[in-house]
């Protein structure tokens, strides 16, 4: 079977993490402070704070903003349910805002329309959530003017999108949001296994996550009640979680980091070859805005129902019979059980459902040599022809 994503795991890496294997250090050593730096430095913010997932760091990233009891959240339905659970997370309402049909992203155009009608109902938001899908990041100066009239905070989820750019900077420097989430699963771009990051600009913000993520435990003076009654001493100054990251996984993703680019690089060539060899297909292929160097995580197709008859199920169907590994991103959210619960109805958010209706994310890897993509293609080539 011919996976959707798959890791890179090479010599050098395996050595990396049996350095510390054999060190003084397996947690809250000084490899998740290298693997902070070395994010942050790539990316150009000025904080960055290594978690166990990329869920843990939007919980955290949610509550250091002060989300809360009687706060909204809003996000896009065309995503991983973390992005909208952590406002849930917080005791805040979530809510949706319908995706741009090309970019498959939280449209701004929608988000315009909704503020102006939460603004008049008097529930605007508190965080907006933009989601970065397969790696391409959202049109996030047009977010930012909308956050800035309306007063909403801005987590990005590039969970998807570590080594993209939007407008030749790279994702996570923050210069359009006050937070940014990347995720290090092993189908990602660069992988630790598990394990997130949340990059800021904003010093108290890093702050405040580093004090969440461990049991909301301090060992700095300067945040006690009173003087230290020893060496030994540590406050619990509010409550936190263990949502720390392990030096095996900072050391990990210290020797990922140095193929970064690397990675996306591939990632571009093979979308390249793809969007050529798809070509005459009934298909839709990835858009890419020209102000984005997307990370690529996914390479997302649609049937296109005025070429073909030929429904999701089945060249889905097919495909995984040829052994060709591909996957559906995402369901969206709203029409999930639980959310569905929480009065969300089909119909709510009609570009998020046409495009789950049309998606298939063939595979995209590193790894992936010519050989394996011709064979996805000669696939998909029979699954839309039976």
């Amino acid at each position: 079977m011919i996976p959707y994503g798959r890791q890179e795991i090479t010599q050098s890496d395996i050595d990396a993490v049996v350095d510390v294997l054999r060190s003084d250090f397996l947690t809250q050593g000084p490899m998740v402070a290298h693997f902070e730096e070395t994010v942050a430095r790539h990316v150009g913010s000025t904080h960055a704070v290594a978690v166990n997932s990329a869920t843990s760091a939007l919980h955290i990233a949610c509550l250091a903003l002060g989300l809360g009891q009687d706060d909204w959240l809003w996000t896009s339905p065309i995503t991983f349910v973390a992005s909208a659970n952590c406002g849930l997370y917080c005791g805040a309402g979530v809510d949706f805002v319908d995706i741009d049909p090309r970019t498959y992203n939280l449209c701004p155009k929608a988000l315009a329309r909704k503020l102006e009608q939460a603004e008049r109902e008097g529930r605007l938001p508190k965080i907006v959530a933009p989601v970065h899908l397969c790696g391409q990041p959202c049109d996030m100066a047009a977010i930012h003017a909308l956050g800035k009239r309306y007063g909403f905070r801005i987590i990005e989820d590039a969970s998807h999108a570590i080594g993209g750019k939007y407008r030749d900077e790279f994702i996570g420097n923050c210069r359009y949001s006050d937070i940014t989430i990347f995720s290090f699963h092993p189908v990602k771009i660069i992988t630790t296994a598990e394990g997130g990051m949340a990059t800021t600009n904003d010093a108290r913000l890093a702050e405040r996550m580093s004090l969440l993520r461990s049991h909301g435990i301090t060992r700095d003076p300067d945040l006690m009640t009173h003087e230290p009654d020893g060496p030994w001493y540590y406050q619990q100054i509010d409550l936190g979680f263990n949502y720390r990251m392990t030096e095996l996984q900072a050391a990990l993703g210290v020797s990922q980091m140095k193929r970064l680019d690397e990675f996306v690089a591939r990632r571009h060539a093979l979308a390249f070859r793809y969007d050529k060899m798809l070509t005459g297909l009934p298909v839709v292929t990835p858009w890419q805005h020209p102000d984005s160097y997307s990370g690529l995580h996914l390479y997302v197709i649609r049937l296109d129902p005025t070429q073909t008859d030929r429904r999701q199920l089945h060249v889905f169907e097919s495909l995984r019979n040829q052994g060709i590994g591909v996957n559906v991103h995402y369901i969206p959210v709203h029409t999930q059980p639980y959310y569905r619960n929480l009065g969300f109805e089909p119909g709510d958010f009609p570009q998020a459902e046409s495009y789950y209706a049309e998606a298939i994310s063939m595979p995209m890897f590193h790894g992936m040599t010519e050989a394996q993509q011709d064979a996805v293609v000669e696939a998909l080539r029979k699954a839309v022809q039976q």
